[in-house]
């Protein structure tokens, strides 16, 4: 039986995790093992939790908030992907939070949908911006300068795959080469091209022109 993912929640509203814990709980697949008030707290708890994933506010209270929260977090326990969860919608916070470690960012005004689709992507490693953000991840990739590649061949073919958001599964399958070579050439892209995640090699694609944005929604 696979094993439900473990989720943690970070909020300083008490209402609000609350909230959260019983919606999340609901779900077959997915387990709350700890919530905290503020980053601190989550920092003292995390290698007795190890959430699969962190639904992370932004604003608390204290020295600490969401952003640096979540790099301290991703230094500590680097397999644990964050998921930002917060009512600001603004260009600088939003590039910091993905900039700080964070996978994906939904606004607390999102259908609880999405934020569920984005909890289960980040679990696997993908990630899921909201839409009404996603624009300014667009625009800071665009006008931030990203280091030329020496993609081979093939990892420009696998980039072009990520950038129309195909699985490892899917690429392997399309391709027709392993999964673990797949996998591979995943990390390679990513650390040749100096991204965090496959968002970003998506987002990376769109600027060099390599998939028209249109195509990825439809």
């Amino acid at each position: 039986m696979t094993q439900p993912l473990k989720v943690a929640l970070v909020d300083d509203h008490h209402i609000v995790r609350r909230g959260l814990q019983s919606f999340l709980s609901a779900m077959p697949d997915i387990q709350v093992v700890g919530s905290a008030a503020s980053g601190e707290q989550l920092l003292q708890e995390i290698e007795g939790w190890l959430p699969d994933v962190v639904v992370m506010d932004l604003y608390m209270p204290g020295g600490m908030d969401g952003i640096e929260a979540t790099r301290l977090l991703r230094e500590i326990t680097p397999h644990t992907q964050v998921v930002v969860l917060t009512a600001h919608t603004d260009d600088e916070r939003v590039i910091a939070a993905l900039r700080s470690g964070a996978i994906g960012y939904i606004r607390k005004e999102s259908d609880p949908q999405l934020l569920l689709d984005a909890i289960r992507a980040a679990a696997v490693g993908q990630s899921i911006i909201d839409p009404t953000v996603a624009g300014a991840v667009l625009k800071d990739m665009t006008q931030t300068h990203i280091p030329g590649s020496d993609l081979t061949e093939r990892e420009k073919e696998i980039l072009l795959e990520l950038a129309h958001g195909r699985s490892n599964k899917e690429i392997a399958a399309k391709l027709v080469i392993g999964e673990e070579t797949v996998k591979t050439h995943v990390g390679n892209i990513l650390s040749k091209l100096h991204l965090r995640h496959r968002h970003q090699a998506m987002v990376y694609a769109l600027k060099k022109g390599l998939v028209n944005i249109n195509d990825i929604e439809a």
